[in-house]
């Protein structure tokens, strides 16, 4: 049997980043976040970070150059964030740390909250805690959930009774006190690649350890997902980003 890290580490192998985003799209939402060289960047629920390195490299390599913060609570993920920002020379800019998003308080010039509302305990709970966490003059990149069409009694039970419309969201982070710099929403593309990878590394690995022990109870997991993905929330749960000011 093999050990029970290559199960984890296959879970996310195949992604370049934890949310439904192409290429393309991360450098708009980069290019919206006009990051300066010198400034704070924080990213909120990181995960590997792969975002948050991407930003903070644009901010140039001199003694005034861009800095950045991770904050996450998975392990692996922060390990991982470690080892690729020390592949781009980035360690010394760059720190991941191992707490809770929601109990972080020390203010960023650029802040990046994608796919982390819940750490806050929902959207609303989120607009309002990262208020206190942009500087003056800074910027927040919140990336959530949301109901492209109205949800199945299933879909709400996958994702929770707080998830809103795309117009609610919009108006709640008005409420919030936030102004819209930019709005986007990830397309059906995007939506598709980040599920098959999402699935990708575990995939492969039951492909090669048909044998193990933990065989089967991954091919229901799996098959689980894809007939939720495609027969409950495909086209359903969209996603938006939303480049903010206050």
């Amino acid at each position: 049997m093999t050990s029970p890290d290559d199960l984890a580490a296959a879970r996310y192998a195949h992604m370049r980043w934890n949310a439904p985003l192409s290429e393309e799209h991360a450098a708009l939402l980069l290019d919206r976040l006009t990051i300066p060289e010198g400034a704070r960047v924080l990213d909120l629920g990181c995960g590997w970070g792969e975002l948050l390195l991407r930003a903070v490299a644009t901010g140039g390599a001199g003694t005034s150059s861009t800095t950045g913060t991770g904050v996450d609570t998975n392990h692996a993920a922060l390990a991982r964030g470690r080892a690729l920002a020390a592949e781009r020379s980035l360690d010394t800019r760059v720190t991941f740390v191992d707490r809770e998003a929601s109990a972080w308080q020390e203010p960023a010039d650029r802040v990046l909250c994608v796919g982390a509302s819940h750490a806050f305990g929902g959207s609303a709970a989120a607009l309002d805690a990262l208020t206190g966490l942009v500087s003056p003059g800074g910027r927040l990149l919140f990336g959530d959930g949301f109901w492209e069409r109205p949800p199945t009694a299933e879909a709400k039970e996958i994702f929770g009774d707080q998830t809103m419309t795309l117009a609610d969201l919009v108006e709640q982070a008005r409420a919030s006190g936030w102004r819209v710099l930019h709005l986007s929403t990830a397309d059906q593309r995007e939506w598709d690649d980040f599920e098959a990878t999402w699935r990708a590394g575990r995939q492969e690995w039951l492909l090669a350890h048909p044998d193990d022990p933990r065989a089967t109870g991954i091919r229901d997991e799996l098959d689980t997902q894809l007939r939720q993905y495609v027969g409950v929330y495909r086209g359903v749960l969209g996603f938006a980003y939303l480049v903010l000011g206050h």
